[in-house]
């Protein structure tokens, strides 16, 4: 594909008007999906429907994925008489373990068997009642052995290893004690309480929520959760509307403001108010009342019309036509360019082809759990492998879209333990309404993923992690993180499930600018969603000048500077430092950019 010229690469895209619906993007076929067909075409179009059925009776999980890591570690494990043995002493020892505590053999010894840390199932004091303790001993005993016998193995593949240890995880879940009322000593003490209203209630909301999952209907917000009154309430307007996203620009609140503007870009996996929560939590508000001229992209909520959206529209009618406008409201000046999640991904992606292009328009690169590297990408690599990634490709190809339901059932998987057995506890067995908050009124409000987005999204850069590779090509071009010059700041949680932060840590590798790393508290939101007077917070950083050396993470906790509190004091310090001063504030919008509504605009509402 030609390069643009520098003249199209200024060139706004036409704005959509308020009342238009979104229009398909025109743009080439993706390679999961042929334009032209070959001759046998009708068969495999037979094929690809057969399994998008069955995908949706699945979740979109290929049951061959699953399958074929069964069958790799049940054969290894059969020809593999040593690791029997030792499989079958160490049963033996968690038998004697078990036995030990219950006759107390050693009265101020502790339980023998921990949850893990984020396994919240037992906390409650009663658990450490007999026969309570035995039951919990006894399954996390069960538990332990599955994590030993689903070790690494000589010959296994570790991607199947993990596989099945993750699929005993699950099974042993559905029997974990804390599920039944007669072994879980919470639900037995609230049910005499209450004389059964408990468990009365609970079914009223078991009710409720299967309901809702048969109907497919939403609620609105809750009442002190509406968006653009409670949340997403900074005061700012659209400047920008296109059939991807809105571009807001909010008010300024100081005399004067720092002469680089910034712009953030959030993830199309989640709705962008992440960062402009309730007012006390809000990155945005606070980012303005530091006196910084602040604009966001919302991306619109894909549907099937537009399913062929690529990652390619996403970086040029996304990403640069927001460089493109924030140039004309603040001519003249460079751009703080911020990215959150998958839209870090896709700012870096872009950093790098306008580093390769000689575009000098980025002051600095934040990114916030953003992933450049994949190969460590946690638990989610679980879900991606060759027949998995067909698998949800034949799904989206029916659907034109993966759906919310979809994306947030992946991720409650991964901790199924307290996102969803926990839950089912405490709603269907305790009867108790959960605590609504800002971020878990935002959680519910999920987004579609484009098909052709997220199939090359999930080969591209899950599967074949190109972009460290150097097999990432932008316009016909191999792009090169390298040739990034402008100085990043990457912040990385320490709980972070979805992009763990030794993976996000590899942003040093692959990138030679001056770079400040920092690891904060907190999991892939409540970590980045961090402001100041928050008492448990804690972070460590470091800097690295550039030509610095590289340390491993593992010895880099050691040697980098500890911080208590919010890091955003930390980071703005930082941004101040990239900055050439303070003036007057920007006004609001440019020529051929007015105003079209307040914030936060209409694509956030999109349902």
């Amino acid at each position: 594909m030609p390069r643009k010229s520098a003249k199209q690469a200024d060139q706004l895209p036409v704005p959509v008007p308020a009342a238009a619906p979104p229009a398909r993007v025109a743009v080439e076929p993706s390679p999961a999906v042929p334009a032209t067909q070959p001759q046998g075409h009708r068969y495999q179009t037979l094929d690809r429907a057969f399994r998008a059925a069955v995908a949706r009776r699945t979740g979109g999980v290929s049951p061959h994925s699953f399958l074929e890591a069964w069958a790799d570690w049940a054969f290894h494990l059969a020809e593999s008489p040593g690791r029997q043995l030792e499989l079958a002493e160490h049963a033996v020892e968690n038998v004697q373990k078990l036995v030990s505590h219950a006759l107390k053999l050693d009265p101020d010894a502790p339980p023998p068997f921990k949850p893990k840390p984020y396994d919240h199932r037992f906390d409650a004091p009663a658990w450490a009642g007999q026969p309570f303790a035995m039951w919990q001993q006894g399954f996390l005993a069960v538990q332990d052995w599955w994590d030993k016998a689903t070790d690494q193995l000589r010959g296994l593949r570790p991607e199947d290893a993990d596989r099945v240890r993750f699929m005993a995880r699950q099974a042993l879940d559905v029997v974990s004690p804390s599920n039944f009322p007669a072994t879980n000593p919470e639900i037995l003490a609230a049910t005499l309480t209450t004389g059964g209203r408990n468990l009365t209630q609970g079914a009223a909301h078991f009710t409720q929520d299967m309901l809702k999952l048969v109907t497919g209907t939403r609620e609105p917000p809750p009442e002190g959760f509406a968006l653009g009154e409670d949340l997403a309430c900074t005061p700012g307007t659209v400047v920008l509307r296109t059939e991807l996203f809105e571009l807001i620009q909010y008010s300024p609140t100081t005399a004067k403001v720092e002469a680089e503007p910034i712009l953030i870009v959030p993830a199309w996996i989640m709705k962008y108010y992440i960062l402009d929560l309730s007012p006390e939590n809000s990155m945005v508000r606070h980012l303005v009342e530091q006196g910084f001229t602040v604009l966001m992209i919302s991306w619109c909520n894909p549907t099937a019309a537009q399913s062929e959206l690529s990652l390619e529209d996403y970086r040029r009618d996304g990403v640069m036509a927001a460089v493109t406008a924030v140039g004309r409201i603040v001519p003249d000046r460079k751009i703080h360019a911020i990215g959150y999640c998958l839209g870090g991904t896709i700012l870096a992606i872009a950093a790098a082809t306008m580093a390769r292009d000689g575009d000098a328009r980025l002051a600095s690169i934040t990114l916030l759990a953003a992933q450049i590297d994949f190969a460590e990408a946690g638990e989610l690599l679980l879900f991606v492998e060759d027949s998995q990634v067909a698998f949800l490709e034949d799904m989206m190809w029916d659907q034109g879209y993966l759906d919310r339901p979809q994306m947030a059932r992946t991720f409650s998987i991964i901790r199924s333990e307290d996102l969803i057995w926990s839950r089912a506890v405490r709603r269907y067995f305790l009867g108790t309404d959960e605590a609504l908050t800002d971020m878990g009124v935002w959680v519910m409000d999920t987004t579609r993923m484009p098909a052709r987005m997220h199939s090359e999204y999930l080969r591209g850069l899950f599967l074949e992690n190109r972009l460290t590779a150097g097999r990432f090509a932008v316009e016909g071009s191999v792009i090169a993180l390298k040739d990034i010059d402008a100085p990043m700041f990457v912040v990385a949680t320490e709980k972070d499930h979805i992009a763990p932060w030794k993976s996000v840590y590899k942003t040093q590798l692959f990138t030679d600018c001056d770079l400040t790393f920092l690891l904060t508290s907190g999991g892939h939101n409540s970590g980045i969603v961090n402001p100041p007077g928050n008492p448990r917070s804690r972070f460590h950083w470091s800097h690295r000048p550039v030509g610095g050396h590289y340390t491993g993470p593992d010895e880099w906790p050691a040697k980098a500077e500890v911080g208590a509190g919010s890091w955003w004091p930390t980071w703005i310090d930082w941004l101040r430092a990239q900055s050439s001063g303070r003036v007057d504030p920007p006004a609001i919008g440019a020529e051929g950019l007015p105003p079209l509504a307040p914030a936060p605009g209409s694509y956030v509402f999109q349902d």
